[in-house]
């Protein structure tokens, strides 16, 4: 290391504060280590929230990232329930909410992100919820079983997931989307019409172009959502799901380049040779992003990221330094249905599909070359993506169309 780092202080004990933490001790990290989260939880994995959870297929223990004896072991000082009021980078250190001081000699924040709220009147009503931390699926869970109507705002991989468990119960599910198709951010719009069709299919109706006015209550209850074109729909409760906004305020009063996220360098660090970011929080560079619309600088928002930048930012603050180029991948589960992403894909890019069996794989091109991969049902196919786009390796539409074409011979080669 270039310089003394006896203390090394996470904030943000999510997937990537954690990665990180594990990681810092699996480089040979001997300092003193501290993990800061504002849950009174230990570290635990959300995908399954909406999913596994929210079903009753898992307890919380079994999201648990680690088992609290981890930390003791490792010497990690997990300070749980603890919110961070201000960086001090004159003097290195970090005032928490009760006045506390914790001095560092390298930050890492990893704080995530936070539910966009909805702009409408009721939001306050009971019956009104959203899906972000493991308090939030506890109450939904509780909500469900009392409920009969359900509204979902929001036809994102989290809204779809909660729609496809309350569909599994037999209950009434109405999704409510502004867009024209679902998953419209994420996916090709073959990819799109697919999931329509398997949730239609499962008894969940669909509501597109269509926005929210009010959320409308009696004795404080929701009661029902009043859209924008004036309809009033019944419902019981109400999940809403319109995305995140990254949790950038911490960076942006200390004087942090900030722009939808923590602005990081291609090693994960900031403006501050003290301080680096990383998880759905932190806006960096990527190969992946060159041609779309924002430039070659995102933030991503998945599990594959965290942990990757954080094995990434151990081994540079172990000595090991090398600049983030891991493959964006992504996953959803929706009732029986398994959707796998690999790379990036603008909303222009060129589709191809693959049909084999009763799966598919939508392969997505951008000026000739493979930009990425959306794949039902077709694990072989995901993985043989991942493969391509780490070597930075294409195939040509016919290939990708030809199911007796075989990716992994190509991918392996």
């Amino acid at each position: 290391m270039s310089e003394p780092m006896d203390r090394i202080v996470i904030v943000g004990a999510g997937q990537a504060g954690f990665q990180a933490a594990a990681s810092l001790r699996e480089a040979g990290y001997a300092g003193s280590l501290t993990l800061i989260g504002e849950e009174a939880a230990l570290p635990y994995q959300r995908p399954p929230l909406s999913k596994a959870y929210l079903a009753g297929k898992t307890d919380a223990r079994g999201l648990l990232l680690r088992q609290d004896s981890f930390f003791a072991e490792h010497a990690i000082l997990h300070r749980a329930g603890t919110r961070v009021a201000a960086i001090d980078r004159a003097s290195r250190s970090l005032r928490l909410a009760d006045g506390e001081r914790v001095a560092y000699d390298h930050l890492i924040l990893a704080t995530g992100t936070r539910n966009r709220p909805l702009p409408v009147p009721g939001t306050e009503l009971v019956g009104v919820r959203q899906l972000r931390s493991l308090d939030d699926a506890d109450g939904l869970r509780a909500a469900i079983e009392g409920a009969q109507r359900i509204i979902v705002v929001g036809a994102g991989f989290i809204g779809l997931e909660f729609a496809a468990v309350c569909a599994g119960r037999g209950l009434s599910v109405t999704v409510i989307e502004a867009a024209d198709r679902v998953m419209a951010r994420a996916v090709s719009p073959e990819t799109s019409e697919a999931f329509r069709a398997f949730h239609e299919e499962a008894g969940v109706t669909f509501l597109f172009g269509a926005g929210v006015s009010a959320i409308e209550g009696e004795g404080g209850k929701v009661s029902a959502v009043r859209t924008a074109d004036g309809r009033s729909l019944p419902a019981d409760l109400v999940l809403v799901g319109i995305g995140v906004v990254p949790n950038q305020e911490l960076a942006e009063a200390a004087d942090l380049p900030v722009r939808d996220g923590i602005e990081v360098d291609a090693f994960l660090a900031t403006s501050d040779p003290a301080i680096s970011s990383i998880g759905d929080c932190a806006r960096f560079p990527t190969r992946f992003a060159s041609g779309m619309p924002g430039g070659d600088r995102l933030r991503i928002e998945s599990v594959q990221n965290a942990v990757d930048q954080g094995r990434c930012l151990a081994a540079r603050l172990a000595g090991r330094p090398s600049a983030y180029d891991a493959v964006p991948w992504f996953w959803s589960d929706q009732g029986p249905r398994k959707l796998q992403i690999a790379g990036l894909a603008a909303p222009g890019d060129a589709s191809v599909v693959r049909r084999t069996g009763a799966g598919f794989s939508v392969f997505r091109f951008r000026d000739g070359t493979l930009s990425a991969v959306e794949s039902v049902d077709r694990a072989a196919d995901h993985m043989a993506a991942r493969r391509l786009l780490a070597a930075a390796k294409t195939v040509t539409p016919e290939q990708a169309a030809d199911p007796d074409f075989d990716l992994k011979a190509l991918a392996t080669r």
